[in-house]
């Protein structure tokens, strides 16, 4: 069907509406083409497309220049609102300044994390971008759709089934070290399976590291005397540094504890399987400045290089 006479759906080619905006501020053809870097032909090609295409010549030619008519007049400030709107549209997708961003992240992590990694990531975060926000979340049945959905933006730590539609980094490997009161005068300097059978133990019952090491005890036969469980990591340290329970982690978490508390790491003594510390994303969001800025501080700070 034929468009009407004043249609202007064609102005929506940015090509056009750059070529009535030049044409209008320089009064010229040519000085219009060496801003667009066309050639003399191919701008006049453009023109002859808008007017055909708004019924209207738009700018007529005079001893003064290109002048406009009365419809480029009436054109020309909703052609600079569409140019300036999509300029900041442009700059908001492809620019992303942590000096000036006001944002907030939202991470998905374990309580180990809340001690190994978030006090290191605040740090450089809040030197590099002080308006930036950071909330740090638990990992549950939550997690997957909310970084689907934008709700979250970052995962890190042992989070097997994120597949599908995820980005995934490796940050860092893990093995297993046990923790000990440093008084502890029934531990001597060999630390053997048998002496793990015989120590009394505190174990930490959450997270998918705590299935590897359960899983390892059942498959080896060997039994732990559990005498006090705990559901995260909090309150662990005081509680190596007054009894003689022994207590089995992931190495990272581990040695932080251990430094900040004094305690003594033991090497262990049962095979564990190791696993991955990873950075997990949504592909949705795989191309986000400020999701790729905070992923790529994550990686300067936890790649095994850098732990």
């Amino acid at each position: 069907m034929p468009q009407p006479e004043n249609s202007t759906g064609p102005l929506f080619d940015i090509k056009l509406l750059r070529l009535l905006d030049l044409l209008y501020q320089t009064r010229s053809v040519t000085r219009a083409a060496e801003q667009l870097g066309q050639s003399q032909p191919t701008v006049s090609i453009w023109l002859a497309r808008l007017r055909r295409e708004v019924g209207d010549p738009l700018f007529v030619r005079t001893p003064e220049g290109m002048l406009p008519t009365p419809r480029a007049d009436t054109l020309i400030a909703t052609v600079r609102e569409v140019l300036e709107g999509l300029r900041r549209l442009s700059e908001s997708e492809s620019q992303f300044d942590p000096t000036t961003a006001r944002r907030e992240f939202r991470i998905f992590m374990t309580d180990a994390s809340h001690i190994t990694l978030l006090p290191r990531l605040f740090t450089h975060v809040r030197a590099l971008a002080p308006q930036i926000r950071l909330e740090a979340t638990t990992i549950d049945a939550q997690m997957a759709p909310a970084l689907q959905s934008g709700e979250g933006d970052l995962a890190l730590g042992l989070v097997p089934g994120l597949e599908a539609g995820f980005y995934q980094q490796t940050l860092f490997a893990q093995d297993w070290i046990c923790l000990c009161n440093p008084r502890n005068l029934a531990i001597g300097s060999g630390f053997t399976a048998q002496d793990y059978e015989a120590q009394p133990h505190v174990g930490v019952v959450s997270g998918t590291g705590y299935q590897l090491l359960d899983t390892a005890l059942k498959d080896q036969g060997i039994i732990r005397r559990v005498l006090l469980e705990l559901p995260g990591f909090l309150g662990l340290s005081a509680i190596l540094s007054t009894s003689d329970l022994v207590a089995t982690l992931p190495r990272h978490i581990g040695e932080t504890l251990a430094q900040a508390a004094g305690l003594r790491i033991l090497p262990c003594p049962v095979a564990i399987a190791g696993f991955t510390v990873k950075q997990y994303w949504h592909a949705r969001y795989h191309h986000d400045p400020g999701n790729r800025w905070l992923r790529g501080l994550c990686a300067d700070l936890f790649m095994q290089n850098q732990v």
